[in-house]
């Protein structure tokens, strides 16, 4: 008889942000087998994501590129996946590339949504399924729904939680010597998702006059660094960080952070995991499905988004983010004082 304690693995190839939202229903898998072996396998350049949680046994790193199939990269891997011999797998995303993968690494019990869509025959290559929400709760709550398909138990709580490289602190002090700063990040994957430049310069200058220094940081690419200089034209006095390429490092520097002000960025949601107070501004996306959970954080909305859904920059006559005032973002960061 094998007495061994189960082995699950968990998939995700979803990113950044929203692979973060999936720690809560992790930490459910824990609850729910304490003595399990917990894997997880995701894109390999969101593995630095988990790599220090602790009830995770291993983070298995996948090489991917949006879009294209390397098998040649991809079935070394899935081979030494099979070898572990999974009793369980559990696909949070339930994509093509998921599925596949899901099946081809061979656990008894397969679990995925049941979604339309996809190739052919998908569905079947899980043995366990759950029909998602008509109407989606937030997505913390949408991913600890899936293992419902196992009658496992919600977690204790849906705020989302990650750890930095300890290694990496007195780098990552170097960079930023400050403890405790206010970070914001002003740049998005998605344009429509930016706070417009002059309200972050008129923020700065709010923030700057109330002896408060906002540290800036953005993303990497010459559209965000194009963001930056002409950021620092509006508020020659910002405090503005070099882009840390390196994800391990960038966690380390907003580890240091004490509040974090963005838009629905993924950065947003590695603050609120890493345990900083936040601030979002949202607008072409719904808070209620999107906004970190937790009595830290405040969210400002603002006007209807009239753009597309499916546009990444904004078409409307006037940004629904400019809709939120940097006169409303200094009071929340102000009530932020004094509620710490």
């Amino acid at each position: 008889m094998n007495s061994r304690p189960e082995k699950i693995l968990a998939l995700q190839f979803k990113y950044f942000g929203d692979a973060v939202l999936m720690t809560p229903a992790l930490r459910a898998l824990r609850q729910n087998f304490p003595q399990a072996e917990i894997h997880l396998l995701v894109p390999e350049e969101i593995a630095p994501l988990f790599q220090h949680l602790p009830w995770l046994n291993r983070v298995w790193p996948m090489p991917r590129k949006r879009g294209s199939a390397n098998f040649g990269k991809t079935w070394p891997l899935i081979r030494a996946l099979r070898n572990e011999k999974f009793d369980r797998s559990v696909d949070f995303a339930s994509n093509d590339r998921g599925a596949f993968l899901s099946f081809a690494i061979g656990a008894k019990r397969r679990l995925g949504w049941a979604e339309r869509g996809g190739f052919f025959g998908r569905k079947f290559f899980y043995n366990d399924r759950v029909a998602p929400d008509k109407n989606p709760p937030h997505e913390s709550v949408r991913l600890a729904q899936l293992l419902s398909g196992w009658k496992i138990s919600p977690p204790d709580s849906l705020e989302a939680e990650i750890r930095s490289d300890r290694a990496l602190a007195e780098v990552a002090k170097k960079i930023l010597p400050q403890n405790d700063s206010i970070i914001c990040h002003a740049a998005s994957s998605q344009q429509k998702k930016e706070w417009p430049r002059a309200h972050w310069a008129e923020l700065n200058r709010l923030a700057n006059a109330a002896g408060l220094n906002l540290i800036f940081t953005t993303a990497r690419g010459e559209r965000e660094a194009a963001l930056m200089t002409e950021l620092k034209k509006l508020a020659p006095d910002a405090i503005i960080l070099p882009a840390i390429l390196e994800l391990p490092l960038f966690l380390a520097v907003l580890n240091r952070a004490k509040i974090f002000i963005s838009g629905d960025t993924g950065p947003l949601h590695f603050a609120a995991g890493l345990g900083a107070s936040t601030i979002s501004l949202f607008g072409p996306t719904s808070p209620a499905r999107w906004a970190p959970i937790g009595a830290k954080h405040q969210v400002l909305t603002g006007g209807i988004c009239n753009c597309d859904g499916h546009s990444a920059v904004c078409t409307a006559a006037r940004h629904c983010l400019a809709e939120i005032s940097p006169q409303q973002v200094f009071a929340a960061l102000q009530k932020n004082f004094l509620e710490v």
